[in-house]
């Protein structure tokens, strides 16, 4: 396969579809193992976290399986040949844009977020905190927190975009697939970050509130890349050790 052209499509969705057609067309086997991520990173010239989408959204059509420890495999029986529904925004995309309308908008609440505010900023952060003890799944108590934080902006505007890039995560099953699987290796919201957050707000220091905000955002993303990442970890380590115990085999006839 030759890398695919720029053509307004969402990367990860270009490479998907990509692969799809190998499959459809034989090129990848049912049963087969297909490359693996840093060699069709190299392929598509694209990042792995692409790559990563890519896969994750290969799953949810039912064309691939992970197996623990082993790689990503085409499906023994694949689903009826069909246009594949619109998956949607991923995780890191969407994170990133939380990080820039976000930023901007702690800045702006700083300079006329009110005491009886940031009062309910601190008793979301002990309801974020109940929520991780719990594994909660959703993270309402965050959301809340970033409205909340998005109010004082005085902007109904930007109130609106931050619950609209809120609300995107739960409709897009490729960033809720992708979100479900970096909390059951347990990254969940961190309440130290959104402390430092309100702890700027208080302060009114527009220029450390946005600060502290990306902060927090680029390490969410950052968080995203080292749950996803495990995985692949896990596969390489175990084909590692397949062919050291390969080795020791041949070596002993």
């Amino acid at each position: 396969m030759l890398p695919i052209p720029a053509n307004g499509q969402r990367l990860y969705r270009q490479v998907a579809d990509a692969i799809a057609a190998d499959i459809r067309r034989g090129v990848y086997a049912a049963g087969q193992r297909l490359p693996s991520e840093r060699d069709l990173a190299e392929t598509f010239d694209v990042s792995r976290p692409t790559v990563r989408e890519a896969m994750i959204t290969l799953e949810i059509l039912g064309l691939v399986e992970a197996r623990h420890g082993s790689g990503i495999y085409v499906t023994e029986q694949l689903p009826p040949s069909e246009a594949a529904a619109e998956l949607d925004i991923g995780a890191f995309e969407l994170t990133e844009a939380r990080r820039l309308v976000e930023g901007e908008v702690a800045a702006l609440a700083a300079t006329t977020i009110t005491d009886e505010e940031l009062a309910e900023l601190n008793a979301l952060l002990r309801e974020i905190g109940e929520e991780n003890e719990r594994n909660a799944v959703g993270e309402q108590a965050d959301r809340r927190f970033h409205l909340t934080i998005a109010r004082p902006s005085r902007n109904t505007a930007l109130v609106g975009v931050v619950e609209q890039l809120w609300d995107m995560r739960y409709k897009s099953p490729l960033c809720m697939a992708m979100l479900e699987r970096a909390r059951t290796v347990g990254d969940q919201p961190r309440v130290e970050e959104h402390q430092r957050i309100v702890q700027s707000l208080a302060a009114r220091d527009p220029q450390a509130a946005r600060a502290a905000m990306r902060d927090h955002l680029g390490r969410v993303i950052e968080g995203l890349l080292e749950a996803t990442e495990m995985e692949a970890v896990q596969r390489a380590r175990a084909e590692v050790a397949a062919k050291r115990n390969e080795l020791r085999r041949r070596a002993g006839v």
